[in-house]
């Protein structure tokens, strides 16, 4: 659409050029009959964007004046910021847009702007919405509230920005402080509230799973699947095809084990690691062939791409393809043959992989392990399991001493060994937490990391020489500019890393992670450069991926839970069918398909990943609303202009507001990022311990509250 885009924009910039009619471009651009209906429509949509305008004579001309689109991010108060799509500014530039040129805008809104004020060294760009091109919701959750003769809706997103009115005929079966989900029937206009209609009531605000159902309602979350679909995956079978098993190398003599958590249903990756005569090792990576089984343009293949990823909602998990594929036939379960794609490498005493092959594989797993029973293993701490598992101590001895030698060089190479632990949240059966904590990984998590990352690089490099179509996993180097301000905060701990406009390198960060290993700052440390990374992504097009030192990545090894890994699956498929002979006709239409996937797939897991932090943001909340005034020390994480944010032990994060630092007027210091009291100059700074007190926290605002203790 692009293209088509940029082509008649050029033909119009050409100095022969003179206004007139659909038809007559459509002419002299040679554009075939059957494409003339979509050639209108790329018109109407440089119309709609302010490109191209057309007179009364319906002659189309191009608009001197530039505007730009992008995605409107709304603020409580008001105001808001866009990032651009298209040229203006950098990547992670964003302009501001005033309650007033804001054009009644929501949040998440497509705009159009053009810049009031251009960026300088004291502010962003700031801009004005001309047209709003899209609308992002039609549907908003929220709690409705009655008053008689009308209600109204509290949006939970409260970066929307106003409550919707819902007249009493639009009421349903709505009831004062139910969750419920309401239809948009006309946007907000000249300082009018939006109007709405209850569509669905979700349940009392304080019922069980309420919140997590009204999360999946908020982002229109596909929780269950249609029934042509399940029906689809039923088709599949429970026991592989004996027809198929002589096409494959039979791996089911082999000692193969699955390592994964505990209560993990979907086991797409095993493992297996041999010491060679020569002293190399040998490392087999076999992945479920999960492409053998969604076929290109089913009905499953369609489901899995809209979906594009399995989301983990603490206790619920919307998975990518139904349970009948996920934790049936797909899923490397001990003691059944499964069909897979199987990498083997071997790896030599420095880590290097001197040697690779693929296969498609049949394999039979010998023992579903937990990485809980691995490192009693590996550890030597618990008799009862080393008895239990006797006969496979060695295995799991090389797959350690594979795994150290690999983290070594990866190390070496600069790979970030950021320490930022997950959060652990436990809840009852009726969906209440009990506990928050840390989630604790072992060395036994490092050793499937290690093998993973290995063979999703082998994969990437083996194919990106085949320049074959496929999607990499993309982390570009981080901008110069916010590595400067990272390096305002490290100032503090007394480090710094070194970079320049030519030279950004990830040993430089892996420097500073190494400096500060063991350290009471380490996990702020490694928070800050998180914050200073890109985000990574998915391209048709290798980057290299920065936060992994790697020239060459791809997700490879997860095809049941993510779109992408499924979609390359299908192309190293279709290479070893022939012998890697591909026809040239299947490779450009699937170099079309990589990039559609690849954005799509990058779409998808944004919004898994915004949900899968809001609902734990929800249940921390709920956590906390129970522990007001309960005391505890935390590190300070972040500074602020209207406050400080402290993290607990328990990873659970809440901000003291200026009001709430005790009682003095404390000044910030913008430049280092740190608050200084104007009496007695006390400051504050990143990494700092202190001691809070909880003082308010909403599950429904998601948000967490604290006050400064003396």
């Amino acid at each position: 659409m692009e293209d088509k885009q940029q082509k008649i924009i050029e033909f119009m910039k050409d100095d022969e050029y003179v206004p007139m009619k659909a038809k007559e471009i459509a002419m002299l651009m040679k554009v075939p009959k059957n494409e003339y209906n979509k050639f209108l429509e790329t018109l109407g949509d440089l119309e709609l964007k302010l490109k191209i305008q057309k007179n009364r004579k319906n002659k189309y001309s191009l608009i001197e004046k530039t505007y730009y689109d992008g995605i409107y991010r709304k603020n409580q108060k008001g105001f808001g910021f866009v990032r651009l799509n298209d040229g203006y500014n950098g990547d992670d530039e964003e302009v501001y847009i005033s309650k007033e040129n804001s054009l009644n805008a929501l949040n998440g809104d497509r705009i159009l702007i053009e810049i009031l004020e251009d960026k300088n060294k004291v502010k962003s760009a700031e801009g004005k919405v001309v047209r709003i091109l899209k609308h992002e919701k039609d549907t908003i959750v929220g709690i409705f509230q009655n008053n008689k003769n009308f209600g109204f809706v509290v949006p939970d997103d409260k970066n929307f920005g106003t409550d919707i009115f819902i007249s009493k005929k639009d009421f349903g079966k709505a009831r004062n402080n139910h969750k419920v989900l309401v239809k948009i029937t006309k946007y907000p206009q000249n300082g009018k509230k939006p109007e709405g209609k209850v569509i669905e009531v979700l349940g009392n605000v304080n019922e069980a799973g309420v919140d997590m159902l009204s999360l999946i309602k908020e982002y229109n979350l596909p929780s269950t699947f249609p029934e042509q679909v399940i029906e689809e995956a039923k088709k599949c079978g429970n026991k592989v095809d004996k027809k198929d098993i002589p096409n494959r190398v039979d791996c089911r003599d082999r000692n193969i084990f699955t390592i994964d958590g505990a209560d993990a249903k979907d086991l797409d990756d095993a493992v297996r690691v041999e010491k060679l005569p020569n002293g190399n090792y040998k490392l087999e990576v076999h992945i479920a062939d999960v492409s053998y089984y969604v076929k290109p343009n089913s009905m499953l293949d369609k489901e899995a791409l809209e979906r594009g990823t399995s989301i983990y909602m603490l206790g619920r998990v919307i998975s990518m393809l139904p349970r009948e594929l996920s934790n049936g036939i797909c899923s490397l379960n001990a003691g059944e043959d499964r069909f897979t794609l199987s990498c083997i490498m071997e790896i030599n005493s420095k880590g290097n992989v001197v040697s690779s092959e693929v296969f498609k594989g049949i394999i039979n797993v010998k023992e579903r392990m937990t990485y809980e029973d691995v490192q009693k293993i590996i550890g030597k701490t618990d008799k009862k399991v080393l008895k239990r598992y006797e006969p496979y101590i060695n295995d799991f001895k090389l797959m350690e001493e594979l795994a150290i030698i690999l983290k070594n060089k990866r190390m070496e190479q600069g790979y970030l060994n950021l320490d930022i632990p997950e959060s652990k949240i436990d809840l009852d059966i009726d969906g209440k937490v009990i506990n928050v904590g840390k989630y604790e990984t072992t060395f036994a998590n490092e050793i499937i990391e290690q093998f993973m990352l290995s063979a999703n690089e082998t994969i990437a490099e083996k194919f990106f020489w085949l320049e074959a179509p496929f999607i990499y996993r993309v982390h570009e180097e981080p901008d110069l500019e916010k590595v400067q301000e990272l390096n305002k905060f490290l100032f503090n701990f007394g480090l710094k890393i070194k970079a320049n406009k030519d030279n950004i390198y990830p040993k430089e960060f892996s420097k500073v992670l190494e400096e500060v290993k063991g350290k009471e700052e380490e996990k702020v440390v490694s928070n800050l450069i998180l914050r200073t990374l890109k985000v990574a992504r998915y391209e048709a097009e290798n980057k290299g991926h920065f936060g992994i030192a790697s020239k060459y990545y791809c997700h490879f090894t997860s095809p049941i839970r993510r779109y992408p890994d499924l979609f390359i699956h299908r192309i190293i498929s279709e290479y070893l069918k022939d012998n890697y002979d591909v026809p040239e006709k299947w490779i450009e239409s699937y170099k079309t398909q990589a990039d559609d996937r690849a954005k799509q797939s990058s779409e998808r897991e944004k919004i898994a990943t915004k949900v899968e932090r809001e609902a734990e943001d929800l249940k921390k909340a709920e956590y906390m609303e129970k522990r007001i005034g309960e005391e505890y020390e935390g590190i300070v994480s972040s500074i602020t202009s209207f406050g400080m944010f402290v993290e607990l032990e328990n990873t659970i994060e809440g901000l003291i507001r200026f009001e709430d630092l005790g009682d003095e007027y404390f000044i910030y210091d913008e430049d280092r990022k740190r608050l200084i009291g104007e009496r007695t100059n006390k400051v504050y700074k990143i990494g700092d311990k202190v001691k809070i007190k909880v003082k308010s926290a909403s599950k429904l605002l998601r948000q967490i509250d604290f006050e400064i203790l003396k």
